[in-house]
């Protein structure tokens, strides 16, 4: 039998010790599983007119029985119509969106966050639904909710720096992929076949930079009351259609397919 000359034995052995190196965690030939998960978005449910609360109660329902485990559910803002100091409005909307089986977390919408009375209804808001940014993780992706009506109202609130506080949990993420929540787009937005300024042109752009600055893999809203999709530099932008029937709309929600940093999603529709 031929052997091996020493310096043929010990390149071999680097090759070996290369390859063991850079396959994946448990060995040779094993694949690593992908980040794969489903999550829910529910938006502008306006709940203290009309029928949105029976709207809010039938998608609660159809989001339980789902054929899928949802990671989560989001409500993207306006849970109810300026009523967040109305304790027993706010008291209608946790009862029904806390029927919901999986983890829920919001954003605060402008009917949530009033301008002119700041100060009363962000304290009444975070008393009822949480902080006006915050972060969790599921299977290694960032999930940032924040609530933008400063940004785009142009008014402030103590305390309260969104751009450097979203900034500082981009940074605390380390490259992680991250996935943004907010209520209104920054976009411009358009109806009554006009176009209407989004947010304050000098704030947006900082807003894009910022996000593109970092492994942000989508930004999601809601507020148009439509579906649409738009891009921010490389960061897609998905805008949902709400449960509320403002101008015929039919009650909606959304189920989000989440593949390895790639987001799909499917609007569903009640009658």
């Amino acid at each position: 039998m031929l052997m091996a000359k020493p310096d043929l034995k010990r390149h071999i052995a680097l090759i070996i010790a290369a390859l063991v190196l850079m396959a994946p965690a448990g060995g040779l030939g094993e694949e690593l599983q992908p980040t794969h998960f489903y999550f829910a978005q529910i938006t502008d449910t306006h709940i203290g007119e009309r029928d949105h609360l029976e709207r809010t109660r039938e998608i609660v329902k159809q989001i339980n029985g789902l054929p899928v485990e949802m990671k989560f559910v989001v409500h993207t803002g306006d849970i109810t119509i300026n009523g967040t100091e109305d304790k027993v409005l706010t008291a209608a909307a946790l009862s029904a969106l806390g029927r919901l089986e999986a983890p829920v977390h919001y954003v605060a919408g402008n009917h949530d966050i009033l301008w002119r009375q700041a100060a009363a209804t962000r304290n009444a808001y975070e008393k009822a639904f949480g902080g006006l940014i915050s972060k969790v993780v599921y299977d290694d992706v960032v999930f940032i909710f924040i609530c933008t009506e400063t940004l785009r109202a142009q008014f402030s609130m103590d305390g309260y720096r969104p751009l450097e506080q979203l900034e500082q949990v981009l940074k605390e993420a380390a490259g992680r992929p991250a996935v943004i929540f907010h209520h209104a787009p920054s976009v411009e937005d358009f109806y009554n076949n006009v176009f209407h300024e989004g947010w304050p042109a000098d704030i947006r752009e900082r807003w894009i930079q910022l996000i593109n600055a970092h492994n942000v893999k989508a930004v999601i809203t809601g507020h148009f009351h439509r579906d649409e999709f738009h891009w921010l530099g490389d960061v897609p932008l998905y805008v949902c259609a709400p449960v509320s029937g403002y101008w015929g709309r039919q009650a909606s929600y959304r189920i989000y397919e989440y593949t390895d940093g790639k987001i799909g999603y499917r609007t569903q529709y009640i009658e």
